[in-house]
Formats: structure tokens, C-alpha cells, sequence
């Protein structure tokens, strides 16, 4: 009998919640939940553009990422007493900031630019996923902000993204691993998709065997699935049901 450590079927996710507008501050906000993995995310309006972009007639979406010292079982440093930020952090910021760019059109944003903060208060697995999810929500409040200060006229949002992890433990596919399933996991993938059935990105690792093309299908199948039920859980956090 195939047991995973929190009990979960191989198909279940842990519980997740978006809870959006959770700060006073921020023009978009959310407190995304997967399980013992919390991300706080918030979007924030900037009128000032890279150089390369000004007068350009587009807006962009850039994205941070940073993990607290305290949201893993050991303290770590922060990444700015080390001077810059590491291989792994500005992979996750890339990444982030790819998927909500690729859901946006960004001449409808105009000349504005939103920059979204993933902060990791509490980290169990899944903490780039569990970003780009509530990012999305943040970034809807953000682009809500815009349109009800008349700073743009159309919604530049086309699409919803969400992101999961799957991979292979103890030779099964299994979807939202958290740490212990991760940390010993055959395969190691993280899918970000969006509500139209489209693919953004796809990064899928072996970190002991190659898996095979029909392990690769089940995984994607298990993605499919699970982004389906988080663009729900997005939906209702911004009352769009």
C-alpha cells in the first residue's frame, strides 16, 4: 500500500488558501497558504519604468523573492548581509515575473510598472509555486487599483496562472510535495499554467533515475488537475465567482 507521510492520496493537495488584501499598504496583497508553506505577496504601482522601457507605450512586471531566516527548521542568513541575492533566488524572481508577464498585455498596462514581493514567511516545499499562485491574486487587486484611479481604461489581464509541483516518490507520481517528499524525491517538477489550458513553464528534474515519457504524462496530468482546482481558489479569493 502506497503511503505518503502526511497521508494524502497521490493525487490530493494539501489545503490551500488565498486570502487577498491582507495589507493596508500595498495597491494588491495575498497570503497564499499550501499547507505549512505561507508566502506573503504583494504588489506594488510604480509609474517609473526601466530605462530601456520609457516612452515605450508598455508597462512591466518584475518580481522579488526572499525566504525569512527563521522559515526553515534551521535559521539562515539574510541573502543581504551575504551582498546579493543567490543562484536559487534570482532563478525563483525570473521565474515569477515570467509567469505573470506572459498572462498580462502589457500596452494595456500602459506606462506603469508593478513590482511584486514574494516573502517566505514559513517554508514546507513548494514555495515557488505557492508564489507565482498568490502573486496572481495580488497582482488582479494591483491592476484593480489602476483601472478604479483611471490610470488605465481596459484590463491588461488576459488569462489566470497558477503553479504546482508533481514529481516521483518512491516510484509514483504524486502532486504539492512538501519538504520530506521533496527533499527525497526521484523527479522533481514544478508546472505553471494558466486557465486556458495554456503552458508557461515546465521544470522538471531526475535527481536519481531519468524518468520516462509516460511518467512525464501522468505528471503533467496531475498538474492539469490541480492548477484546475487552485484557479478556483484564486476566483473566489477575489470574489470573481
Amino acid at each position: 500500500m502506497f503511503n505518503r507521510p502526511s497521508n494524502r492520496q497521490y493525487n490530493e493537495m494539501r489545503e490551500i488558501s488565498l486570502t487577498s488584501q491582507i495589507s493596508p499598504y500595498a495597491e494588491g496583497s495575498c497570503m497564499a497558504k499550501f499547507g505549512n508553506t505561507h508566502v506573503f505577496c504583494t504588489a506594488s504601482v510604480d509609474v517609473k519604468l526601466p530605462p530601456w522601457l520609457r516612452n515605450s507605450g508598455k508597462g512591466w512586471i518584475t518580481a522579488e523573492y526572499g525566504m525569512l531566516p527563521r522559515s526553515t527548521h534551521s535559521r539562515m542568513d539574510r541573502e543581504v548581509v551575504k551582498g546579493k541575492p543567490s543562484g536559487r533566488t534570482q532563478e525563483i524572481q525570473r521565474l515569477i515575473g515570467r509567469s505573470l508577464r506572459s498572462i498580462v498585455d502589457l500596452k494595456k498596462l500602459g506606462e506603469n510598472q508593478i513590482k511584486i514581493d514574494c516573502d517566505v514567511i514559513q517554508a514546507d516545499g513548494g514555495t515557488r509555486t505557492a508564489s507565482i499562485t498568490g502573486a496572481w491574486v495580488a497582482l488582479y487587486d494591483a491592476i484593480n487599483f489602476l483601472l478604479k484611479s483611471g490610470k488605465i481604461s481596459e484590463n491588461p489581464i488576459l488569462d489566470q496562472v497558477s503553479a504546482i509541483s508533481c514529481g516521483i516518490w518512491k516510484n509514483k507520481e504524486i502532486i504539492d510535495l512538501d519538504y520530506e517528499e521533496d527533499s527525497s524525491a526521484e523527479t522533481d517538477g514544478n508546472f505553471v499554467m494558466t486557465a486556458n489550458n495554456g503552458i508557461v513553464e515546465i521544470q522538471t528534474t531526475a535527481e536519481e533515475k531519468p524518468f520516462n515519457k509516460e511518467q512525464f504524462l501522468n505528471l503533467l496530468e496531475l498538474a492539469e488537475h490541480g492548477t484546475k482546482s487552485i484557479f478556483k481558489i484564486q476566483r473566489h479569493a477575489l470574489n470573481l465567482d
